[in-house]
C-alpha cells in the first residue's frame, strides 16, 4: 500500500529512540498517522512541527497498518507562529479541532479553512469570524450543526435571530419573545438578524459553537475543551 498527499501536521509524538509518529490532516486521505524513522534527528526538528504543511509519502504492507511516512517540507510556519502567543494558540486550537475528526475521511473544506487561518495575518474580528465559522463547519461536518433553514415555530425563512440550545433550530425575533431567557443569540456571522457590535458578534458566535461542541463532542467523549480556546477568544474580543 502506498500513496502521496499533502498534509497539515496536527500532532507528533516520540516513538522509541529515534522515530516520531506524525498525525497529519491530508487532502485526500483525511486525518492519517504514520511513523517517521529518524524523526527525532536535527534534520527533521524544524519540519515535524504542528502547523507546518508537508508533502507526504505513506507506505505500509496493509491499509490498516500504521505505516511509514517520508516527509518533505512545503510550508514551514512553526517558527513564525511561535513569535505570537495568539497565533500559536490559534494553530494549537485548529489542530485540536481537526484531531476530533474520524481517521482517514477527507474533509477538504475544513482543511482549506485551517490552512487559510494559518496563513492569514489578520487579527481580531476577521480572524475571529474565520475561527467561529471553522468551528461551526466542524459541527456541520460531524452532523451536529445548527438549523437556520426556517423558524422552528413559524416556518418563516427570514428574520431568524435566536437558536434553541436543545434542538439547534432557529427562531425569528417575534416568535422568540416569550422564550428569550431560554434561547441563544444568532449572530450575523451565522446568518442572524440581530444588531450587535463586533465584540458582541464574536462572543455570541463562540458561545454558540462552545455550547454545541460541548453537547455533542466534548462531553460525550469525556474531553475537556481545549485549554487555549478561552484565552484566545478573550484576547480576540478584548482587542475590539
Amino acid at each position: 500500500m502506498e500513496w502521496r498527499d499533502e498534509g497539515l501536521i496536527i500532532g507528533a509524538r516520540k516513538h522509541g529512540e529515534n522515530a516520531v509518529i506524525v498525525e497529519a490532516m491530508t487532502t485526500l486521505h483525511g486525518r492519517h498517522l504514520g511513523l517517521v524513522r529518524g524523526g527525532r534527528s536535527r534534520r527533521f526538528a524544524a519540519i515535524l512541527q504542528a502547523g507546518n504543511t508537508v508533502h507526504l509519502n505513506w507506505r505500509a504492507r496493509l491499509e490498516d497498518h500504521l505505516g511509514t511516512y517520508t516527509v518533505e517540507a512545503k510550508t514551514l510556519r512553526a517558527a513564525t507562529l511561535m513569535q505570537s502567543r495568539d497565533r500559536l494558540s490559534l494553530s494549537q486550537l485548529i489542530c485540536e479541532h481537526l484531531r476530533i475528526l474520524p481517521e482517514k475521511d477527507p474533509y477538504p473544506r475544513l482543511l482549506a479553512e485551517a490552512n487559510a487561518m494559518h496563513d492569514n495575518d489578520a487579527d481580531g474580528y476577521v480572524l475571529g469570524c474565520a475561527l467561529a465559522k471553522f468551528e461551526m463547519r466542524l459541527l456541520n461536518e460531524l452532523g451536529f450543526g445548527i438549523d437556520i433553514a426556517s423558524c422552528a415555530l413559524t416556518g418563516e425563512e427570514t428574520g431568524l435571530a435566536y437558536i434553541s440550545p436543545k434542538t439547534g433550530r432557529a427562531v425569528t425575533i417575534d416568535a422568540a419573545q416569550p422564550y428569550l431567557s431560554k434561547l441563544m443569540r444568532l449572530p450575523h456571522i451565522f446568518g442572524g438578524a440581530l444588531d450587535m457590535d463586533t465584540k458582541e458578534e464574536l462572543e455570541a458566535a463562540f458561545s454558540l459553537t462552545a455550547h454545541f461542541l460541548n453537547m455533542h463532542i466534548w462531553l460525550p467523549r469525556q474531553l475537556s475543551p481545549p485549554s487555549m480556546r478561552e484565552r484566545l477568544i478573550k484576547s480576540m474580543c478584548d482587542g475590539l
